[in-house]
């Protein structure tokens, strides 16, 4: 079964999880975010596989300009 969705996991500062979800929203489609710890401004970013490049694209624009370190998943089953 192939996967719905790609997913990168990322820690930014917490001051930048709003604006980085307003500009993610603003390319409509293109990459969904989600708060997986608000404390620790853990979150996951998922595009569909179809978008990849541009996704990944924007992505690693943003991962400078928000300093965005990218992160294993985390295991939330603990």
């Amino acid at each position: 079964m192939e996967q719905m969705f790609s997913k990168r996991h990322y820690r930014i500062d917490r001051s930048q999880i709003a604006y980085l979800r307003f500009i993610l929203e603003s390319y409509d489609g293109l990459a969904f975010m989600s708060t997986l710890d608000n404390r620790e401004a853990l979150i996951e970013i998922s595009y569909p596989p179809s978008r990849q490049a541009d996704a990944e694209a924007l992505l690693s624009a943003l991962a400078a300009e928000v300093a965005m370190t990218q992160v294993s998943a985390p295991d939330l089953h603990r």
